[in-house]
């Protein structure tokens, strides 16, 4: 595009030219969008397919599944050169291997016990929190006040409430926070996709004798099977490969402000794959938590 910008002027260029770029760049932004929609939907319709195999599988049968996808496609992606590591390397990377794995687990448990709009949601407070937290703006504050009303809505005292289930929610939430603080100190010590890669191939040997335990156990059929392997490629490979594809047509605070919308998905696709329905109270706690991060961003300077 910069070079058509720069061309020397001929007599069709001038009229051309400066039509072809904004359409071009429209364009590139109207793909991300429609690719941030479908990955979005994809990780949580992913979700909702995983946990049609609890009953057979059980939540560790099935994150184990998707341990083994997300290995087998960030290493075919990352390509990491695991004998050129340092120790000095290896660390952080065995860190976030051990927080990806229980990340998941939580997540997945949580959703087997409270449902997938609240899980999602109570994991989402995670990267609210490292975001408002590194913020020094009072707006930031509000913002944290608000999402900490929306959450204790959620997490309000009922005679059906599981507290368990909570309490894997705000597990998870605390698993992704700290997900993020070391994929930074992996991405600045190791170039590219390599430390994700080496971490997500960690954890899913941790994840084989989980697997070989969930086999002996549980006898998967096959339907199950494909259940789990589909949450794998449809909440691991697919979000991945096109955040990557996002990121190059879409601004990070578009990105950020769109990623706000997951738990609003969560709940929508629990509701029509799970059919776990939601009070009006659990949609407002939903809501104050989504505009809060949106707020954030929206009024952060470009």
């Amino acid at each position: 595009m910069h070079a058509d910008a720069t061309a020397p002027v001929t007599p069709t260029l001038p009229s051309a030219a400066p039509d072809l770029v904004p359409q071009q760049h429209d364009r590139r932004r109207l793909t991300g969008v429609v690719t941030m929609l479908g990955s979005g939907l994809s990780n949580q319709v992913g979700a909702a397919t995983g946990a049609l195999a609890f009953p057979v599988l059980g939540p560790v049968g099935v994150v184990a599944v998707r341990q083994y996808v997300a290995a087998v496609v960030l290493a075919a992606v990352g390509r990491p050169r695991l004998r050129t590591l340092t120790w000095a390397q290896w660390r952080p990377v065995l860190l976030l291997a051990l927080v990806f794995g229980t990340m998941n687990l939580s997540l997945y448990s949580a959703v087997d016990r409270v449902g997938l709009g609240l899980a999602v949601t109570l994991e989402f407070l995670g990267p609210l929190t490292v975001a408002l937290a590194a913020s020094r703006r009072r707006l930031d504050a509000c913002c944290a006040m608000v999402a900490g009303a929306g959450a204790v809505v959620l997490m309000r005292p009922q005679p059906s409430t599981d507290y368990v289930g909570m309490g894997l929610g705000l597990l998870a939430a605390v698993c992704w926070a700290s997900y993020i603080l070391l994929n930074r100190t992996v991405g600045r010590s190791i170039p590219g996709a390599q430390g994700s890669a080496a971490a997500a191939c960690v954890s899913a040997l941790m994840f084989l004798p989980v697997g070989a335990v969930v086999v002996v156990q549980h006898s998967p059929t096959a339907g199950s099977v494909v259940y789990a392997v589909t949450a794998g490629v449809l909440s691991s490979a697919v979000p991945y490969l096109a955040d990557l594809f996002t990121l190059r047509r879409v601004p990070a605070r578009a990105f950020g402000l769109f990623m706000s919308v997951n738990p609003v998905l969560a709940a929508a696709v629990g509701w029509v794959v799970l059919g776990q329905g939601l009070g009006g109270a659990e949609w407002a706690g939903i809501g104050a938590i989504v505009a809060a991060n949106a707020v954030s961003i929206l009024a952060t300077r470009s």
